[in-house]
C-alpha cells in the first residue's frame, strides 16, 4: 500500500502552517463537516485515530464494565483493545467464509447475557451486512459499533458504508485510502453522542481549546468527566480536506486494477479472490486471495514465490484471540474455525493507487506461474 499525497496536500499543510494555527481549530472543524456531508451522517468527530474513536463510540453508547462485548477475532487488534478499554469483555464472533464479515449467524452464537454491543467490521472494505445484524441486535437492546476502519469509499444498499449506523469510527492511517497520516473519525446521528465525543477527546473541557482561544479573555473551563487527548490537528484535517477530494478517483482506481486483478486470478485453478457482497461494493482497501488447498502450494510457500520475484505481499488478516494479549482471557467460546481458516490460508496483494498496469502484469505472471507447483 502507498498512499496517494501530491502537492496539494503540501499545499494545505503550508496555508495552516503560515496561518499560525496548526492545533485543532477551524480546518478540523471544515473537515468533519466536509466528511459528515459525504458520509451521510449526521455528525462527525475528528480523533487522533480510529481506535480512539472506537474507544469513544463505546462510551458514548454506554458501554463499561461488566457488559460483553461480541467482536470478530478476524480483524486487527485494535477491535478487540477498545472493548478492553471502557472495561467490558471481548467475545470473540466468527466470520463469514466470503466476506471476512460477521454475520447475524456468528453474531448470534457469541450472544451471552451480558452482551451489550457488537462491533461489526467492514473488513478489508468489504462492507458488512448492516442491516441484518441489527434485525438481531435492536430488538435485544445491544447496540451495534460498526468499525469502518477500512471502508471509506464502500457503498452499502446504495449508500456510503457507515450512513445507516448509531455510531461508526473510521481510519486516515497511512495503509488507508484516504490518509491523514494518523487520524480517525466518529461518526453518529445521534447530536448528543458527538456533543459527548467531543468533549471526551479534549479532556472532557466543558468548552473547547478553540472557544477559549478565540476570545481575549477566555471563560474558565470545567472537566466534567475524565476525559482523553484524542484531538486532531488543523495540520492532519487540512490533508484530509485534499484527500476527500481525491477520493471518488482513488476508489475508481482501486476497482479497476481489482478487476484486472479479478479477470487474472479466475483463471488460476486453488486461488479464490475477495470480491464485493450482493448488498454493496467495496474500495478493495485490501485485495486478499485465499490460497485453497488444491493449490498447488500453500499461503506461506507461494507469499515467498512473490517475495524472491520482488513483490511484497502480506500475510491476510490476524485471528486476534491467537495473539498473546487475549491468548489466556476468557473471551467466549464460540466456535472460530472460519477466522482460522483465513488467517492461515490468505495474502494480501499490492494494491494501491498508482500500481501501473506492468506492475499488477507482474504479480499475475508469478502467479500464474505458480499453478504447476
Amino acid at each position: 500500500m502507498q498512499p496517494w499525497l501530491g502537492e496539494e496536500e503540501v499545499a494545505a499543510v503550508a496555508e495552516v502552517i503560515r496561518s499560525g494555527w496548526v492545533a485543532q481549530g477551524p480546518r478540523v472543524a471544515r473537515f468533519e463537516r466536509s466528511f459528515a456531508a459525504r458520509q451521510e451522517v449526521g455528525h462527525a468527530v475528528a480523533t487522533s485515530s480510529c481506535t480512539s474513536a472506537l474507544h469513544l463510540a463505546l462510551l458514548v453508547a454506554g458501554i463499561g464494565p461488566e457488559d460483553d462485548v461480541v467482536v470478530p477475532s478476524f480483524s486487527f487488534i485494535a477491535t478487540a483493545n477498545a472493548p478492553t478499554y471502557v472495561g467490558a469483555r471481548p467475545v470473540f464472533a466468527d466470520v463469514d467464509a466470503g466476506t471476512g464479515n460477521l454475520t447475524p449467524a456468528t453474531v448470534e452464537a457469541a450472544l451471552t447475557d451480558r452482551t451489550r454491543a457488537v462491533v461489526a467490521v467492514d473488513q478489508g472494505g468489504v462492507p458488512v451486512d448492516l442491516d441484518a445484524v441489527r434485525e438481531l441486535c435492536d430488538p435485544r437492546g445491544i447496540v451495534v459499533v460498526e468499525d469502518a476502519a477500512c471502508a471509506i469509499g464502500s457503498t452499502y444498499r446504495g449508500r456510503p458504508v457507515g450512513a445507516g449506523a448509531d455510531v461508526t469510527a473510521w481510519s486516515f492511517h497511512p495503509r488507508k485510502l484516504l490518509t491523514t497520516g494518523e487520524g480517525g473519525m466518529l461518526t453518529t446521528p445521534h447530536e448528543e453522542w458527538a456533543d459527548r465525543a467531543a468533549r471526551l477527546r479534549e479532556h472532557a473541557m466543558s468548552v473547547s481549546a478553540a472557544a477559549r482561544h478565540a476570545q481575549v479573555l477566555a471563560p474558565a473551563e470545567e472537566y466534567l468527566e475524565v476525559g482523553f487527548n484524542y484531538r486532531m490537528t488543523d495540520l492532519q484535517a487540512a490533508v484530509g480536506l485534499v484527500q476527500l477530494d481525491r477520493l471518488d478517483a482513488i476508489v475508481a482506481r482501486r476497482r479497476q486494477l481489482a478487476a484486472a486483478y479479478h479477470a487474472a486470478i479466475g483463471e488460476i485453478p486453488g486461488l479464490r479472490a475477495v470480491t464485493d457482497p450482493g448488498w454493496g461494493t467495496t474500495n478493495y482497501q485490501s485485495f486478499w486471495v485465499e490460497v485453497l488447498p488444491r493449490h498447488p502450494l500453500d499461503r506461506d510457500t507461494l507469499l515467498t514465490r512473490l517475495a524472491e520475484a520482488g513483490i511484497s505481499a502480506r500475510r491476510g488478516i490476524m485471528a486476534a484471540h491467537r495473539q498473546p494479549a487475549y491468548a489466556d482471557r476468557n473471551t467466549g467460546g464460540a466456535d472460530l474455525s472460519v477466522t482460522e481458516r483465513l488467517t492461515d490460508r490468505t495474502l494480501i496483494l499490492p494494491l494501491y493507487h498508482q500500481l501501473t498496469d506492468d506492475e499488477l502484469g507482474r504479480v499475475v505472471d508469478v502467479l500464474r506461474s505458480t499453478r504447476g507447483g
